[in-house]
């Protein structure tokens, strides 16, 4: 990646999450990573592109944090909780402004559009993830398990940026903690 295009994507993706994806213009995006105009439509032609740019790093972000709950190994009900608990770091962190994705999904509700098709594809990677680490518990049917895991999640980040998070996070611990008792994944079953 050029250093202008670095520069670019991380000043959208900064401004974007804690300003908003509508109300942030390409003008300020230009200002703030300090490139002109031709160098911002050479990477990104136009700001849907920019706006899916920001979408798929957050998604990679996302990806290297449960990839390295996998590598720590240990039992899978571990890896749950690993992944649960990052989440709950991220809610617990400086500037948390609630999902990205869900942010996104409400500023650009059509579901044609290429920024809610991100967001949409992001969504169904991350409960299909799930999923695969809850059957890794021993669970025949992890599906509806892990719908509530994501519906969990999705409120813990609505409400982690409305009120104090450390009830949120420590709610939503107690509720993943609830899905693997139910499950019987107190029982520790290898990775």
């Amino acid at each position: 990646m050029s250093e202008a295009r670095a520069r670019l994507l991380g000043s959208a993706s900064r401004l974007f999450y804690s300003e908003g994806l509508h109300s942030v213009g390409i003008d300020r995006v230009i200002a703030d990573a300090g490139v002109t105009r031709a160098t911002l439509y050479r990477h990104f032609p136009s700001k849907d592109d920019l706006l899916v740019a920001y979408l798929t790093a957050a998604d990679k972000a996302i990806r290297a944090q449960i990839d390295a709950a996998r590598a720590a190994g240990g039992p899978a009900a571990d890896v749950v909780r690993a992944v649960a608990a990052t989440i709950a770091d991220g809610i617990r962190s400086p500037g948390f402004r609630g999902c990205a994705f869900l942010n996104a999904a409400a500023e650009y509700p059509d579901p044609a559009h290429p920024v809610h098709q991100a967001v949409l594809t992001h969504r169904q990677w991350f409960l299909d993830t799930v999923t695969e680490l809850l059957a890794r518990t021993g669970e025949a049917a992890p599906e509806p398990a892990a719908r509530q895991f994501v519906m969990l999640r999705d409120g813990a980040m609505a409400a982690g940026c409305l009120t104090d998070p450390a009830p949120i996070c420590e709610t939503f611990l107690l509720g993943v903690e609830g899905i693997l008792d139910r499950l019987g994944a107190t029982v520790r079953h290898s990775v």
